[in-house]
């Protein structure tokens, strides 16, 4: 029993222990889901400030069908601006483009047309327009940008009317430059973020073992608190009996004390019923001739009769009660006292 409660004691303070131990990690690990939780707020609210210009671009895109890119491919001296933009399309991408030459017509970088051609033969050319990676735009590629966003025709207006179908992919172009400018406060804290969200992970394995051993730790104690619970239950049930047979004994030792004095009680009067046996004949013709022949004399008379009775019986060794009272030998004392009252009556 003592062993099964030390066995408790221990396990239960190893148990608490680990338990203490994966609160702090817990506590660790919701710091973590805050932090994270506080910058993914942050960078979502910086990132809504171009969602309008990313929808608007997305729209437009959706504009555009493989027809019109392949109608584009297919004319021999495309539109100088139509050119730009796919010379912004490359930039975006970083694409290798020839060396920078100034352009004839207009002032600005030579298009590198052959360049867009062969992106534009890709068969997945706007889905990776539709997919792309955001995060990868950069202030070499912003200021690459720039020549060609400050010319005076590179706008939407100017495009639908040169550019026709294709014109969705400047507005894309600009969207990709506005989004960079937000995204650019918005990248520390995604790195950031990024670093947190490892930590959390390894928080979280760290947390998930700890709470595994802290699981095993409680079954077993559990299960020690089980066997001293069963422990307790069986001191009690044998207490219980201990007690029941205690009793039990009690009443006996009260029986035998008590046949004890009856037993000297009983010997007694078998010896006195002996003695009485042995005097009943003298007792009995004593009382006979009492009833015989003194009824009609005084007690005076009556008293002589016995003593001369009594003689005789001596006389002949025949036992008997020398203190014998024949009226309460013949009548019991309810009698006797229904007497006494008439009598009192009577005087």
């Amino acid at each position: 029993m003592l062993e099964i409660l030390v066995e408790v004691t221990v396990k239960a303070e190893e148990a608490e222990a680990i338990k203490k131990a994966v609160e702090k990690v817990r506590d660790k690990a919701q710091v973590l889901v805050d932090v994270i939780a506080q910058d993914k707020g942050f960078a979502e609210q910086k990132l809504e400030a171009a969602r309008p210009a990313l929808e608007e671009a997305e729209q437009a895109l959706n504009t555009i069908k493989p027809a019109h890119i392949a109608t584009v491919r297919k004319l021999g001296r495309p539109p100088h601006l139509i050119m730009r933009i796919m010379d912004c399309v490359l930039i975006l991408f970083q694409r290798r483009l020839q060396p920078v030459k100034p352009d004839p017509v207009v002032a600005c970088p030579k298009p590198c047309w052959p360049e867009s051609l062969k992106m534009m033969a890709s068969t997945t050319f706007l889905l990776s327009l539709q997919n792309f990676p955001k995060d990868t735009i950069n202030d070499e590629v912003v200021e690459l940008l720039e020549p060609y966003f400050r010319l005076e025709d590179y706008d939407m207006d100017t495009a639908r009317r040169v550019c026709g179908d294709v014109a969705g992919l400047l507005s894309w172009t600009r969207a990709m430059v506005a989004f960079f400018t937000v995204n650019k406060e918005v990248l520390p804290l995604k790195a950031n973020l990024a670093l947190q969200e490892a930590r959390l992970r390894v928080a979280m394995g760290d947390l998930a073992r700890a709470q595994a051993t802290l699981d095993e730790k409680e079954r077993a104690l559990e299960e020690v608190q089980a066997q001293y619970q069963a422990a307790l239950a069986e001191k009690q049930k044998l207490m219980d009996a201990a007690d029941t047979c205690r009793r039990k004994m009690q009443a006996a030792a009260t029986l035998i004390n008590g046949l004890a004095g009856e037993k000297v009680r009983w010997t007694e009067q078998c010896q006195a019923f002996e003695h009485q046996l042995g005097r009943l004949v003298g007792d009995v013709l004593v009382t006979t001739c009492f009833l015989s022949y003194a009824g009609p004399f005084n007690q005076e008379y009556r008293t002589k009769m016995i003593a001369s009775w009594r003689v005789m019986l001596t006389s002949r060794k025949i036992p008997f009660n020398t203190n014998l009272n024949i009226t309460n030998w013949l009548v019991d004392n309810a009698t006797v006292s229904s007497w006494d009252k008439i009598s009192e009556r009577k005087k």
